[in-house]
């Protein structure tokens, strides 16, 4: 993607009044902008047009802003989510970090202000040039989704990129066994023993050192310092 107008933007809003005006202000800007009036209805439709950036706020009737964006973050880790809110309380704010939102902002909500942090959150989309440096000479190519090593890329399976993917989104931190499972296996079991077999295997293509684990924490990617 290149640009605002390559991008499809979810506004989860229960408020009739500010939906339309939010939608009238901004939703010109982008090449869909879907709106929904509750976290169900927004959860639907996240399955449905699988949008770039979701936009909601947290007290909802039905389903609550921040349980649908822990369902869409179950399903889609990568995709960005701000939380728009009147509630500033410091346990609602810990709640939604917990569970991986982008950005957070305080209503009322200044439509300049919004386009502003959701062209920050695009950036990864909106870049035409998505390759990071990682440690020892590897690069990953978010584009194309591949492993690079001195040009060459690195045969890895889907469930392995998809492993290196969530790494890779949270580089400098250790990304937990609980939060690794569900992005790259879903909703199938897997045991722990499993997932050290599957380490082992990327390590066997890479680099002993190139996956950084904690026992009983979880596993990050070796970046230079």
């Amino acid at each position: 993607m290149s640009k605002l107008t390559d991008l499809t933007v979810l506004f989860v809003e229960d408020e009739r009044e500010l939906r339309e005006a939010l939608e009238s202000a901004i939703g010109d800007e982008f090449a869909k902008f879907i709106v929904a009036r509750d976290g169900d209805d927004g959860l639907k439709k996240f399955k449905k047009f699988k949008p770039d950036i979701v936009v909601t706020d947290i007290l909802m009737p039905i389903m609550d802003g921040l349980e649908m964006a822990k369902e869409i973050k179950s399903l889609s880790r990568e995709t960005p989510i701000i939380i728009l809110s009147a509630f500033s309380e410091k346990e609602r704010l810990l709640t939604a970090i917990d569970i991986g939102i982008d950005k957070y902002l305080i209503k009322p909500i200044d439509p300049d202000e919004l386009m502003s942090t959701l062209k920050f959150v695009a950036r990864d989309q909106l870049s035409l040039n998505q390759v990071v440096e990682l440690g020892d000479g590897y690069q990953f190519d978010k584009s194309r989704k591949v492993l690079v090593k001195n040009g060459e890329t690195i045969s890895l399976t889907k469930k392995e990129l998809l492993f290196i993917s969530i790494l890779v989104k949270n580089l400098g931190v250790f990304v937990l066994h609980d939060e690794i499972k569900k992005y790259v296996w879903t909703n199938a079991k897997v045991t722990d023993s499993a997932i050290r077999t599957f380490i082992k295997r990327i390590r066997e293509k890479t680099s002993k050192e190139f996956i950084k684990n904690v026992p009983g924490l979880g596993y990050k990617v070796k970046v230079d310092e």
